[in-house]
Parts: C-alpha cells; sequence; structure tokens
C-alpha cells in the first residue's frame, strides 16, 4: 500500500487535513502548536483505492526535547513515505521554518506536494503561486476546514495506484500482532508443531515480519510472525523503527489480525492502540489471550478474563476471544476457526434485497430521531465494498444522522447477519453526491 505522509511546522493545518482525509475524528486539533507528537497512522480509501496516512508533530526551531522527538518521529514517517505532502499556512508568508524543512525534503528524493492549507475562498486561491517558491513542482491550494481543493489532492495521490480487485489467489494469510513478549513465535511454532520461529524470553527478538505457509483441514494459510509493536516514544531506535515498518505492512497484507495479549501482564491500553491499527485497515480480528498455563484457577479465571475483555474492549464487542497455550498447546483448537470465521465475515456480501428488508424492518421499530422538525429518511441500502463490509444508505439529508441512530443501524445489521470478528463501514450519501464530501 502506498504511504503518504504529512509535514509541516506547528499548527498549520496537519491534523485537520489528516482528519478530512480518512473521514473521522482521529487527530487531536487544537489552537495550540505542538499537540501531535507521535505519528499518527489512518487508512483512505477514494474512488476503490487505498493508501496509508501518517500524520506527524510539526518541525520547529524550539529546543525542548519534545521536539527533538517530533523531529525525530517526522524523520521516520519521511523514511517510510512515497508521497510527502508538505503543509504550509496559505494566511501567511513564508517562514525560515518552512525553508528549513523544505531543505529536508529536498535531500529525501521523495515526491512532495505543497499543501497550501486555509485557502477558503477564491481570491486567495491566488497567492498559492507564491509558494512554487520553496522549489516544488506540485502546489495545491486547500481548505480542511471547508472541504476545498480535497478531490484533486486525491487524484494526484492516487493516480499511481491500481484500483482494489479481488485477489485471484485466495490463500488465507493471517498474522500475530501484540506487544513484546507475549508468545506470538511460541503460538506460530505450535500451529505448525516445529520450531520454525525463533523464541526467546528475551523482548524484540523477532525484528522481520516473517511468512510461514501451513496446511489445516487440507486448506492453505499463510501465517506471519511480527515484531512486538512497542508503546508510544519507544521506537526510536533504528532497528526498532524498521520493525514496526514492517509489522505495520504485515498487517496491511493480512486478511485476519490476531491480537496476543500476555495472561501473565495482563490488558493495558497499549493493547488497544495496536487493535487500532488492524481496525483501522478493516481486517478481520481475533483476540487471543496466551501464556494459559500460567493461570492458577483456569475455570474461575476464565470467567474473569471474559468479563474483563468485555469491559475493555467494549468498542468492538463483535470481537470474539480464545484462550490458549502455546507451550502446553491446551485450547489451541479454539484459535484457528475463529480465524476463518473472522475471515469469511471480513469478505461476506449480502443481497440486497435482504439488506433492505433489515432496515426497513429497523427504520419502523424505531423511527429516526427528529432534529428542528426534519427527521432522516432512508431510501435504499447497499453493500458497496467488502474486506471489510462497507453498506451505503441513500438518505434525505446525512447532515441528520446521529451517531446513536447509526450505533443502533450497525447493531440490527450484525444481528440479522453473521458479521463477527469483523468491522463494518456504514457510509450515509445524499443524492447525487460528491464522492469526497
Amino acid at each position: 500500500m502506498k504511504t503518504v505522509c504529512l509535514i509541516g511546522r506547528p499548527n498549520v493545518g496537519k491534523s485537520s487535513i489528516f482528519n478530512r482525509l480518512i473521514k473521522e475524528k482521529k487527530a487531536i486539533i487544537s489552537d495550540s502548536p505542538g499537540v501531535t507528537r507521535d505519528r499518527i497512522y489512518g487508512i483512505v480509501t477514494y474512488n476503490d483505492k487505498k493508501f496509508s496516512l501518517i500524520d506527524t508533530g510539526g518541525i520547529s526551531d524550539d529546543n525542548a526535547d519534545f521536539e527533538k522527538d517530533i523531529i525525530t518521529q517526522a524523520s521516520f514517517a519521511i523514511d517510510e513515505a512515497d508521497t510527502i505532502l508538505f503543509v504550509v499556512d496559505g494566511l501567511e508568508d513564508l517562514t525560515p521554518q518552512d525553508k528549513k524543512i523544505r531543505n529536508i525534503l529536498k535531500k529525501s528524493n521523495k515526491e512532495v506536494i505543497v499543501l497550501v492549507n486555509k485557502i477558503d475562498n477564491p481570491k486567495r486561491m491566488d497567492n498559492i503561486y507564491n509558494y512554487y517558491e520553496l522549489g516544488f513542482a506540485q502546489v495545491l491550494g486547500v481548505s480542511a476546514e471547508h472541504n476545498i481543493g480535497f478531490k484533486e489532492l486525491l487524484d494526484l495521490i492516487t493516480k499511481d495506484i491500481a484500483v482494489l480487485e479481488d485477489s485471484s489467489d485466495d490463500t488465507l494469510k493471517f498474522c500475530f500482532v501484540g506487544r513484546p513478549n507475549v508468545g506470538k513465535s511460541s503460538l506460530i511454532n505450535a500451529l505448525l508443531n516445529e520450531e520454525r520461529v525463533i523464541v526467546s524470553d528475551m523482548a524484540g527478538t523477532t525484528r522481520d515480519a516473517v511468512d510461514t505457509t501451513f496446511t489445516y483441514n487440507n486448506g492453505k494459510y499463510i501465517i506471519t510472525d511480527t515484531a512486538g509493536m512497542r508503546k508510544k516514544g519507544k521506537v526510536y531506535e533504528e532497528l526498532e523503527k524498521y520493525s514496526l515498518m514492517r509489522s505495520m505492512k504485515a498487517i496491511d497484507k493480512s486478511d485476519v489480525c490476531v491480537l496476543v495479549i500476555d495472561a501473565q501482564s495482563g490488558i493495558i491500553e497499549h493493547d488497544k492502540h495496536i487493535l487500532s491499527y488492524c481496525i483501522d485497515a478493516g481486517k478481520g480480528i481475533v483476540i487471543c489471550v496466551n501464556k494459559w498455563d500460567t493461570v492458577k484457577d483456569p475455570n474461575e479465571d476464565l470467567k474473569r478474563w471474559q468479563q474483563e475483555l468485555e469491559v475493555y474492549f467494549k468498542f468492538v464487542p463483535y470481537i470474539n476471544f480464545v484462550f490458549t497455550s502455546a507451550k502446553t498447546k491446551k485450547r489451541l483448537n479454539t484459535l484457528m476457526p475463529e480465524v476463518i470465521k473472522a475471515y469469511e465475515n471480513n469478505h461476506k456480501e449480502i443481497k440486497t434485497s435482504l439488506l433492505n428488508d433489515v432496515i426497513m424492518e429497523a427504520t419502523s421499530l424505531h423511527e429516526p430521531p427528529s432534529y428542528k422538525g426534519k427527521r432522516l429518511k432512508i431510501y435504499f441500502t447497499h453493500q458497496t465494498g467488502k474486506r471489510p463490509p462497507k453498506f451505503t444508505f441513500n438518505v434525505n439529508n446525512k447532515k441528520l444522522v446521529h451517531f446513536s441512530y447509526e450505533r443502533y443501524l450497525e447493531n440490527k445489521l450484525r444481528s440479522a447477519f453473521d458479521l463477527v470478528g469483523t468491522p463494518i463501514i456504514l457510509q450515509f450519501k445524499n443524492k447525487n453526491e460528491d464522492k469526497i464530501d
């Protein structure tokens, strides 16, 4: 997948552009410079094409320690990117900081598109020619706040990306992801019934994403071991940087991601972060609690763990949990059926007639709430994608869609059709709506 990153000095609107492109408010936006300090990843889909997007902290001349961290993270993003979006402020003249960033990008030998942000009216569009002074051939005026210029930007970014098509190779590919030393490599060796992957008590033994082909119930599968994904701020070492990059690419090329959690150390916040990468990539997902041989009372601990997992991962109630021991191979037989189920549901296609029957029944049982005397009307629903399943609702006014009613419709779809183990996308469109609006 093509990788694009946003680079620029603080407070020029990188996070606003990031949120506009991924169509959700994932990056924090503030008038205070320096809010974004770590890289934030997202997936952008446009006209059946996909690319990976990275937001970075603003690069400035401040000597504070966290500014050095931001520059380090930004340099990693530049290394990782195929195309760089150099964001400048269209309401200000070029600054020495802009020119310093220009010099860094010139040395990268990467494709650079200068984005002149905050161009929210036609008169300001004439100002973008001043930014050719930076020495890059491609300069575009955009407004993240008013959604101006993004169709042209996306056309430019995706011009060399192939349209997503179903692969002729139907081999199920899945990967193990998680923190270091949770037992990912041991699980692979247990599944393969041989010591194929190096295992060590020392965290960080696995540096590369390693692919292995194996057979299960007469079916062919490809399994990928990945490096442990550390917490933010702990990936500055050169080897760690490339290990993280390879883990992200392993997620991208997999059909299903198995998030491995250590039964000894328990659940931490970073497990959520790793899971979010898999959700953003639209993959089938299974959560595996490994090292189950270390629990004292398996029956009682199973109930406690299930309750904790349901609370901690309540934002993804559609994901199933398995409890295994790579060491003793107990309950290992529960893993592959869940991987296969997540794969099948992630690729599921639902007939339009059945889909509309469910939505019509849902709206008759619970009518959309009215807002200022206006009420949402759903005219027609159809599936417009898979991996993950995507459902498009043709409506009278998408601005009338309240998040609680969207969640209600998702729950109805999930109760009517088996969509366990996969995220789904609900898209609401007005008639004759532009695709990027």
